[in-house]
């Protein structure tokens, strides 16, 4: 639970920072953009030192550091060209994460029960994906979109977290 909100304000504070640097690809905001699949390989990587050996979450967390780290190596090479490249690898990424995130909450339900937030934020991420790959295909790309794809992620990772939070004071509320 403390994961899912750290890793959602973690999320709130790039937004922050990229949005005041995402009208140009300066150092700056490459290093921005590099940073944050970087988030999401520590965060994946906690996430599956918490699940059991050999369970099919943790295989799917560990997908996900290697294709957030993939991200990362190709947003650092896409920074150095122009809007549209760095669209397309991040409209990539998120894709393949949303997808891998919807079905490691569907293998997690019998544990932390339906993951409402979870499911909604890899499924948007999913679809978002999609629309920055077509954003790069045309006329004008712009990078601010992704200050609101990670302030979105950034609200259902804290969503998620309450969610946790609540059920964990309702099942010790219960057992009491």
């Amino acid at each position: 639970m403390q994961l899912f909100l750290i890793r959602g304000l973690v999320a709130l504070a790039w937004a922050a920072a990229f949005s005041a640097a995402s009208d140009s690809l300066t150092l700056g905001a490459g290093v921005l953009l590099v940073l944050y699949p970087g988030i999401d390989v520590v965060a994946s990587l906690l996430d599956a030192r918490t699940q059991p050996a050999g369970s099919p979450a943790r295989g799917l967390l560990r997908f996900e550091v290697v294709v957030s780290s993939a991200a990362a190596v190709a947003l650092a090479i896409a920074a150095t060209g122009t809007f549209a490249d760095v669209l397309a690898v991040f409209g990539a990424w998120a894709s393949v994460t949303g997808v891998a995130q919807i079905v490691v909450a569907v293998q997690r339900r019998r544990e932390l029960g339906l993951q409402l937030p979870f499911l909604i934020s890899g499924g948007l991420s999913a679809l978002v994906g999609l629309v920055y790959i077509g954003q790069a295909l045309g006329d004008d790309p712009k990078l601010d979109i992704l200050s609101v794809y990670a302030a979105g992620g950034g609200v259902w990772f804290v969503l998620q977290a309450a969610v946790l939070a609540w059920r964990s004071r309702r099942s010790a509320a219960q057992a009491a």
